[in-house]
């Protein structure tokens, strides 16, 4: 199955799996966005041996384009693996010390950010759209992080996996308006006039977030793959039954 490795050292291993035509249901990682549930819970036990993990390992939330986040602990590994009703509730970032332990996001043209701290060993993941970047829910988690966990911002390394580009993110003057009240947004969208649409870089958006969060920039790494051009992609703006993407990090 494709796969690609964001990291992969003694501490901590993180990717994000890819659109695979020789795979079940292209390699879809979603049990809510499918056709067969067992094909999907193959694919994730295939991952699973990938990443030298057990199924039971993963953790999943029910992703509702919220600015909520959960604090994963031994108790809940499982959740979601293979049902959804087992999934965290409501959530849309998931962070954990707890080894072994496979913190999940599914997404297809939405930002995945996916983040270490190498001092404490804490890991993250945020699945962050449209309307979570503009609930903020990236610097959100990152302050929290910072004020409960006693985290400095400075020790945080982030990928911000594979996304819709921003030639392909097209939207109405509504959605501009939620991006341009941001206040920082504003270098990173642009107006077509041929077709009345503004085109929106979520990822460059994000990146700037957790700029403005205390990491630093060259501690942000942003992968350029559009979801929508790239054959390896799920793209929900291209394909209203497209599969997900499964975005993952995991501490050793």
């Amino acid at each position: 199955m494709k796969t690609k490795i964001y990291f992969d050292n003694e501490k901590f291993i993180s990717g994000m799996t890819l659109k695979d035509v020789a795979e079940s249901e292209q390699n879809n990682m979603a049990l809510h966005s499918c056709e067969n549930l067992e094909d999907i819970l193959e694919n994730r036990k295939k991952l699973a041996t990938t990443l030298q993990c057990e199924l039971g390992n993963f953790v999943c939330a029910n992703q509702t384009h919220s600015a909520n986040f959960y604090h994963v602990t031994l108790a809940d590994k499982g959740c979601g693996a293979d049902r959804l009703d087992t999934a965290i509730k409501d959530t849309d970032a998931l962070y954990t010390y707890e080894p072994n332990t496979l913190l999940c996001s599914f997404t297809a043209d939405c930002v995945p950010v996916i983040f270490f701290n190498e001092v404490n060993g804490l890991i993250g993941i945020v699945h962050s759209g449209w309307q979570g970047t503009v609930k903020e829910i990236t610097p959100k988690l990152i302050n929290h992080l910072t004020k409960a966990e006693k985290c400095n911002p400075c020790d945080f390394n982030v990928y911000i996996g594979a996304a819709l580009s921003q030639e392909k993110f097209e939207v109405d003057e509504d959605v501009y308006v939620k991006f341009l009240n941001l206040g920082y947004a504003d270098d990173f969208m642009y107006y077509n006039y041929k077709t009345d649409k503004y085109h929106i870089d979520n990822q460059q958006t994000v990146k700037r977030q957790c700029e403005l969060a205390g990491i630093p920039a060259d501690q942000i790494t942003v992968d350029a793959t559009c979801t929508y051009i790239s054959e390896d992609g799920f793209s929900y703006r291209q394909d209203k039954k497209a599969g997900r993407h499964m975005s993952f990090i995991m501490k050793k």
